[in-house]
């Protein structure tokens, strides 16, 4: 691969919601189209930002906007939203100009985090799965067919919320998830705050509290003038960044005011050299934990997709992860680290084929072909959860060892890592000049304005609904997905 290892981050602006055209498939749910902004982050860093900081005041913190199965009141609360704004004045960070108004104007700027979400509790776990179902990133379904998404959904989350419950409850009971995210909030807000620039900090989650919607609600309330949306995916995928987009396209498209707000998306950030060296710094100590270091296989674990979502809708989260790993290796290698090397897939669902190498059938492969020494990374996760303590942690260290492997440790996910948390900050800061103001969509579907073409759709995908969950085939797949 011939990438400068520069670091840069992928900016989605205001053009990312003003329209539907995509590079994607047109089957890929409306994923908006992708903007770059070469960002520095290892670059110097003027004084002048100083002056972007003005002053800062109490807050409202958190209200529920939302209805659910539980009650937004019943959670515990964390105040992460502070008023803030700052003079507008001619000011360059690392080497990018923010252009100064003609007068001085007083802003308050917003970071939006946004991150999966995860069950509190056991009695969360059906409903956290109902959402993550019925989002049509994540099962997509035809046309002719997405009204049965919410029936369908319903069924897949209570046939599989046992099993999961059961995953949950080996990890304490619940995903630590949001309290993870909420300080990573925190100290992001301080990082920022130390470089001069005072912020409003959200998080918004899609599948279950403090939901995104909530978020964009307080965000509105807040009277925040300036946005930076930050998803805490390094890599982009239709089915976690693209979903998220999604609802923020959705709520500022029918928004008229939300819609005038200027908005930068830091669409994906695998490539910044703060993450890379962050990565870097947690593999080269966990290889310290083994007798004979340079032994240890580098073993990268990353969440996967189905096949389909990259061949047919172009989603780029392989090629970001095969470039990910790329880097991270060329910064290990740097250091004189010489490890040998592979990345697969976990966490597949369904009958349908997924990114391979999967995570289970490798770690069996390795067994056989005599590699001792195994080092897991979860590449694709900046927080603790689920799929580290569970899937990782237990499931796949249990089946490494029966494998033929002696020798298991794990990178832990780079949570509140200073030097992360650091350069998250730079990125904040970097795509704070391409925020622009977003355009409203007043544009409906032609199926909005013939209501009788929508019912004969329904009639006749209801008869072949009926057909094809009766057939032997369909009844196979949903044995297999449960």
């Amino acid at each position: 691969m011939t990438m400068n290892a520069a670091s840069y981050s992928s900016v989605v602006s205001h053009s990312a919601f003003r329209s539907l055209d995509t590079k994607l498939s047109p089957s890929s749910s409306g994923i908006p189209s992708l903007i770059r902004v070469t960002c520095h982050s290892d670059c110097n860093k003027s004084t002048s930002q100083a002056s972007l900081l003005l002053c800062r005041s109490s807050n409202n913190g958190w209200k529920g906007m939302l209805g659910g199965t539980s009650s937004w009141d019943t959670l515990p609360r964390r105040n992460l939203i502070g008023q803030t704004s700052y003079s507008v004045s001619t000011t360059t960070y690392g080497g990018v100009a923010i252009e100064s108004p003609s007068h001085i104007a007083e802003e308050k700027v917003g970071v939006l985090l946004l991150n999966l979400g995860g069950p509190e509790t056991l009695n969360d776990v059906q409903p956290f799965l109902f959402n993550l179902f019925a989002d049509p990133d994540i099962i997509r379904l035809p046309r002719l067919f997405q009204f049965l998404q919410r029936p369908l959904a319903k069924l897949i989350s209570v046939l599989r919320a046992p099993k999961s419950k059961e995953g949950y409850a080996a990890i304490g009971g619940g995903s630590p998830l949001r309290k993870i995210t909420d300080d990573q909030a925190l100290a992001l807000k301080d990082a920022l705050d130390a470089k001069g620039l005072s912020s409003n900090v959200y998080i918004g989650m899609r599948y279950w509290y403090p939901f995104t919607e909530e978020a964009v609600h307080q965000i509105k309330r807040d009277g925040i003038t300036r946005l930076v949306v930050l998803p805490l995916y390094p890599q982009f995928s239709i089915s976690t960044t693209g979903s998220s987009i999604r609802v923020l396209q959705h709520m500022f498209r029918e928004d008229a005011s939300l819609s005038k707000l200027p908005v930068s998306i830091i669409n994906s950030w695998y490539q910044r050299q703060g993450y890379i060296k962050s990565m870097a710094d947690l593999i080269e100590k966990e290889l310290q934990s083994f007798s004979e270091p340079k032994e240890a296989m580098i073993f990268f674990s990353a969440h996967g997709v189905p096949v389909s979502y990259v061949e047919d809708a172009g989603d780029p989260y392989r090629d970001q992860m095969e470039e990910c790993i790329y880097l991270i290796m060329q910064e290990l290698k740097a250091r004189g680290i010489n490890n040998e090397h592979t990345l697969a897939y976990q966490s597949r669902v369904g009958p349908v084929q997924w990114l391979k190498p999967y995570t289970d059938e490798t770690l069996v492969e390795l067994g056989q072909k005599g590699v001792r020494s195994l080092l897991a990374v979860p590449v694709s996760f900046v927080s603790e959860h689920i799929e580290t303590l569970e899937e990782i942690d237990m499931e796949y260290r249990e089946l490494a060892l029966e494998s033929g492997i002696k020798n298991w440790a794990r990178v832990p996910a780079l949570g509140l890592t200073p030097s992360f948390i650091t350069d998250l900050a730079d990125a904040v800061i970097e795509a704070l000049p391409s925020a622009k103001a977003l355009y409203a969509s007043t544009s409906t579907s032609e199926e909005e304005h013939d209501p009788l073409r929508y019912l004969v759709k329904m009639f006749f995908g209801s008869i072949l609904a009926f057909i094809l969950f009766l057939s032997p085939r369909m009844i196979t797949a949903f044995r297999n997905l449960i």
